[in-house]
């Protein structure tokens, strides 16, 4: 039911053959957008030598929709001299060339409609494409400390094997990422992948059809990765029409005895809009470690925005800004982005656009009127229109946004 590491091993340490380049065909793969690297054909033999023996390798395939099996052939005589040291060579020189350089990372996804319980061997239940995501810690839009303590404790984790043996833990982590939509939570997990150089496993729980299921999805996931359900109180609340999904089957994903056997070395996230109504059983700690609230967006994470995305990182319109932050207008991350992006080349009228929006915004439109009437004439170029900006966009709502105070990182 798990992934054959040694199968792993045994592709990488194959494909670096000199053998392989040598042979009469082979096949080119893709395995991201900058790298090219031979394949072993399914009708393909090539050879290896190792403390004087010769070895052969071929693969072979069996079902349409398995991986297929690596075949060695060696000679008897042979076999119980080298076998041992051979499979420990092609272990530690695999190991090797992955730890050279940055591995190419996966984002997995499961597949609806696979019929996982009777058949292990049935299908596939995860599917991937290169996880080629740009988001970083720098790029955030969140408080500096925050951020410091987030990869503080992330690279903690990365060291702490040997500790959480010793207490007798999994070595896991678990986080829960809250807040209202366009903050930022996606992008967050994004950026821890490329923090720790992991794999990403994206849980869509409306695919799954039992509580078995989503334990062996889970059982299916590698070390080095992060599983991610996302808008878990959708199916959490007393509204959630959820009838193969248990609420029982979710807390042992999340922290029962096969997510403390199996789920080494992995990072769990959950998101959700709200916690406000969650039973807190499914949040206490061991479940989850770690809770970090994403806010709508303030004039530190605006500034943060404004260097990223339009390269600034003072303006004449700041103050104005500051102001209308400080009488309590808000916007997602999300939305003052989009909006950043269309106006990228003029940093004055994208921020200018961002005013315009602040203003439409709950207790900050009158704030908004009179900080507009104070910009020059001549710099009311390209989308310093509000409805324009409404129509061309769909992203502006009116609403009240309860702001929150204390730390974001709860552990």
């Amino acid at each position: 039911m798990q992934r054959n590491e040694l199968h792993r091993k045994v592709s990488l340490y194959l494909h670096s053959l000199p053998s392989l380049e040598d042979s009469d065909f082979t096949n080119l793969i893709s395995n991201n957008q900058n790298d090219i690297v031979l394949s072993l054909d399914s009708n393909q033999t090539i050879e290896d030598r190792f403390l004087g023996a010769k070895l052969f390798w071929f693969n072979q395939k069996t079902e349409p929709n398995r991986t297929g099996e690596f075949v060695l052939k060696i000679r008897k005589t042979d076999k119980r001299r080298i076998l041992s040291s051979y499979l420990r060579h092609i272990n530690d020189f695999s190991d090797e060339i992955a730890n050279k350089g940055k591995r190419d990372l996966r984002l997995f996804v499961n597949v609806a409609g696979v019929s996982y319980g009777g058949d292990f061997g049935g299908g596939m239940r995860w599917r991937s494409v290169p996880f080629n995501h740009p988001a970083t810690f720098e790029t955030m839009a969140m408080e500096i400390d925050l951020k410091k303590k987030i990869k503080s404790d992330l690279e903690s984790f990365l060291k702490a094997r040997q500790y959480y043996r010793k207490i007798g833990r999994a070595w896991k982590r678990s986080f829960l990422l809250y807040g209202p939509s366009g903050t930022g939570k996606s992008s967050f997990v994004a950026a821890m992948a490329n923090f720790l150089c992991y794999d990403v496993y994206d849980v869509d729980i409306s695919k799954i059809r039992s509580d078995s299921d989503l334990k062996l999805l889970l059982l299916e996931t590698t070390a080095k990765s992060i599983v991610v359900v996302e808008d878990l109180d959708r199916f959490l609340t007393e509204e959630s029409e959820l009838p193969t999904v248990t609420a029982a089957g979710i807390q042992n994903f999340m922290d029962g005895i096969l997510s403390s056997c199996c789920g080494e070395e992995r990072i769990m996230v959950f998101t959700m809009n709200s916690k406000e109504f969650i039973d807190p059983n499914f949040l206490r700690p061991g479940r989850v470690d770690v809770h970090i609230h994403f806010p709508v967006c303030d004039f530190s994470s605006f500034k943060t925005l404004a260097n990223s995305y339009l390269g600034v990182k003072d303006h004449k319109l700041f103050p104005k800004v500051e102001e209308i932050f400080r009488h309590g207008a808000s916007l997602s991350p999300a939305e003052i982005g989009e909006l950043m992006i269309a106006n990228r080349n003029s940093p004055s009228r994208a921020i200018k656009s961002v005013i315009g929006a602040l203003q439409m915004d709950g207790d900050g439109r009158g704030v908004g009127d009179m900080i507009v009437r104070h910009i020059d004439d001549d710099e009311s170029d390209g989308y310093s229109n509000v409805k324009d900006l409404r129509k061309l966009y769909g992203l502006f709502r009116l609403r009240n946004v309860k702001r929150k105070h204390g730390s974001n990182f709860d552990q």
